[in-house]
């Protein structure tokens, strides 16, 4: 079987890039382990936002009296139905991957691929192994690692899948936690603690750095964390964990200063690390560069006809960013003259709620820099459109290079705050100014009208603050 192709991974990465291999009318194969749509589909994006789905309208009939409404007695749920329908969700949409590999001629191979010796020829060697044993060998003139990256456990703690979790145990459960410990508050963690919480756990978010959300303005994280406090979920910043335990209760965590914390589970929600377990054979070795596959600015690794991206190239490590980057190896490989770029600019998105959105560089970052820039903020409740909604929490921040206008970042959290922020994404792309987007009429009442204010306000002149 000659492929000019051979996909291993089929995950943002590896079954886009598949797809755009195909349509460039080129004859691929993509193997996946597990079931098409990889990590993101199966056990992450997906399935984790129908959760805060239903953890969201939890929230909303817990107050219908706002809005003139009532029900009688509590708001009931089935936790193992609320479960259920996450997976049935990522099962519907991994059904629509496997379509989509068979309408655009995509070959298919459910299996553990191995690259075999010698990988540096012009024709490349892949064996694949079923679940039941049974060997195949693929070969083809390129290759395109996709296999993203794994939950990174921590040292000496067992993952159990009962008293210690991580994101792919906890989206598997189907008893609610009367309480639970999660170590490590990036968007993971900061999800999964929204999503038990609003159902009754007794969550403890713990994060070593001083701010939830790290990579985020410390605005949006100081707002997140208040939220999060008033909502019930007790959290920790600055916090080290010193000492783990696994009891016949539960967990027993001892942080600096001897305080000891105590819950029945523990999710574990510190970072990941490169998938990259079993796949190259004996005399096959690619360079990497902090645990991550090492590749060029054509997305080659350091053996000429094989490629990487997505997660497993290291961060960002964003389903959408894996898709670009996946895009762009594979027209730089079979497209004439295209030049493949790296990612630079990226929208990150937190799915709690509040919501938390941003692009480009935060206020800190533009300060280490020393550039010269000025910022435009408007809240959530000056906003028609919020306030009758009944979502006043948040705000708009946008960090304004200076003299020209131009949008060097944007930070949003509140209401749709991971919706709002594509058309931040797209005037940094096309270099827009404040002033452009400021004579951009909006629509009112609408929560983008505030992309408007913050503009405005940057100027000095916004009308409803």
């Amino acid at each position: 079987m000659d492929y000019d192709l051979i996909v291993i991974g089929g995950g943002p990465a590896g079954y886009v890039g598949a797809i755009r291999a195909a349509q460039l009318g080129k004859k691929v194969v993509c193997v996946e382990m597990e079931r098409a749509g990889g990590t993101c589909l199966n056990w992450g994006c997906i399935p984790t936002k129908a959760l805060l789905k239903s953890a969201e309208i939890k929230q909303l009939l817990g107050h219908v009296g706002d809005y003139g409404l009532s029900i009688e007695g509590d708001v009931k749920f089935d936790f193992a139905k609320i479960m259920g329908r996450s997976r049935t969700v990522s099962d519907k949409m991994a059904g629509g991957i496997e379509y989509l590999f068979k309408s655009k001629k995509v070959d298919y191979v459910v299996g553990k691929a191995q690259i075999q010796a010698p990988a540096d020829g012009a024709i490349k060697k892949v064996v694949v192994k079923d679940a039941q044993g049974k060997e195949q060998t693929l070969t083809g003139k390129a290759i395109l690692i996709a296999t993203g990256a794994k939950a990174r456990h921590l040292p000496g703690v067992p993952v159990d899948g009962e008293k210690v979790l991580t994101s792919r145990e906890a989206l598997a459960t189907k008893v609610l936690p009367k309480s639970i410990i999660i170590l490590g508050a990036g968007a993971i963690g900061a999800e999964f603690a929204y999503f038990f919480n609003a159902f009754g756990a007794k969550v403890t978010l713990i994060e070593m750095l001083p701010q939830i959300l790290p990579v985020e303005d410390a605005e949006v994280a100081d707002l997140l964390k208040k939220s999060f406090a008033k909502q019930g979920i007790e959290v920790l910043v600055d916090t080290k964990v010193e000492k783990t335990e696994v009891t016949a209760k539960g967990v027993k965590l001892t942080v600096a200063g001897g305080n000891v914390l105590e819950a029945d589970h523990l999710l574990v929600s510190i970072g990941i690390e490169a998938n990259l377990d079993g796949l190259l054979g004996a005399g096959v070795k690619l360079d990497v560069d902090r645990g991550y596959l090492k590749t060029n600015d054509r997305y080659e690794t350091s053996i000429k006809g094989i490629y990487g991206a997505g997660d497993i190239i290291g961060p960002p490590w964003l389903a959408h960013v894996a898709s670009h980057e996946a895009v762009e190896m594979v027209e730089g490989l079979f497209v004439k003259g295209k030049k493949p770029h790296k990612v630079v600019n990226f929208p990150g998105c937190t799915y709690c709620q509040p919501q938390v959105a941003s692009i480009g560089i935060t206020e800190k970052k533009a300060k280490e820099q020393n550039l010269k820039f000025k910022i435009g903020k408007f809240p959530y409740r000056a906003s028609g459109k919020a306030v009758a909604a009944g979502d006043p929490e948040g705000f708009v921040k946008l960090i304004i290079g200076e003299p020209h206008g131009e949008i060097l970042g944007a930070h949003i959290i509140g209401a749709d705050a991971t919706e709002l922020i594509a058309e931040l994404g797209l005037a940094i792309t096309l270099e827009a100014t404040t002033d452009e987007i400021s004579t951009t009429i909006h629509a009112h009442p609408t929560l983008a009208e505030m992309i408007h204010e913050a503009s405005l306000a940057a100027e000095g002149k916004p009308i409803h603050i």
